[in-house]
C-alpha cells in the first residue's frame, strides 16, 4: 500500500488522545519508510516515523508539541481498510510513551 502524498484527518479518538478532526496528517512514503507532519487543533506540530509492511499496516513512533508547549511521545500501530469510495481508513491502537503511558484508539480517514 502506498501512502505517499495522502492526507488524513481524525474521525474518532479516545478521550485521553489529543488529535481532533482539526488535525491534518500529511504522509510521505519512500519504499517501506513512512514519515508524516501533522498539526491542527491543540497540536502545534507533530511528526511520525513508521514502517509499512506488505499488508499496509504501519508500525510508527510519534512526537508532538501542543499549544501549551508540552512535548509528548508515543507508539502507534495502524491497520488500513479500503472504504467503498476507494479511500483509506486507518484503525489505530496507540500508547503514550511519555506522561501517563495510557493507551487508546483512533480512526483516521483519507481526505
Amino acid at each position: 500500500m502506498d501512502y505517499h502524498g495522502k492526507k488524513f484527518k481524525a474521525i474518532s479518538n479516545s478521550s485521553n488522545g489529543e488529535i481532533t478532526e482539526e488535525t491534518i496528517f500529511e504522509y510521505v512514503q519512500s519504499g517501506r519508510i513512512l514519515t508524516c507532519e501533522y498539526s491542527g487543533g491543540n497540536i502545534v506540530k507533530g511528526h511520525l516515523l513508521g514502517y509499512v509492511d506488505d499488508a499496509g499496516k504501519i508500525d510508527m513512533r510519534y512526537h508532538q508539541i501542543d499549544s501549551e508547549g508540552v512535548i509528548k511521545t508515543g507508539i502507534c500501530h495502524s491497520n488500513p481498510e479500503i472504504m467503498e469510495n476507494g479511500k483509506i481508513r486507518l484503525h489505530e491502537d496507540w500508547r503514550w510513551t511519555s506522561g501517563d503511558h495510557s493507551t487508546g484508539q483512533s480512526t483516521l480517514e483519507e481526505i
